[in-house]
C-alpha cells in the first residue's frame, strides 16, 4: 500500500503541477473558478451567422442533388449509333 501512495507523490504531484502551466491546465483551473460560461455570453452575431451559413449549405445540397440526377438520367439514357 506504501508503495502505491509513493508512485501517487513522485508522479502524481508533479503531473499535476505540469499540467497547471499547460493551456488546458490554464482552461481547467478558469473552469473551475468561473463555472460555465452561459451561452447569452456568446455574440448574437455568431448565431446569425452560422444561420446563414446553414442555409447556404442547404443551397448547395440541393444544387448537387440535381446535379446527379442529370448525370444519372445522361447515363440511362442509350445513345443512338449510326
Amino acid at each position: 500500500m506504501e508503495g502505491i501512495l509513493a508512485i501517487i507523490f513522485i508522479f502524481g504531484v508533479p503531473g499535476i503541477i505540469g499540467l497547471s502551466f499547460t493551456p488546458l491546465g490554464r482552461a481547467l483551473t478558469d473552469r473551475v473558478r468561473h463555472g460555465v460560461q452561459p451561452r447569452d455570453a456568446i455574440d448574437p452575431a455568431l448565431y446569425e451567422e452560422v444561420e446563414q451559413l446553414r442555409t447556404e449549405v442547404a443551397e448547395l445540397h440541393e444544387r448537387v442533388d440535381f446535379t446527379e440526377r442529370l448525370l444519372a438520367r445522361q447515363r440511362e439514357t442509350p445513345e443512338l449509333g449510326a
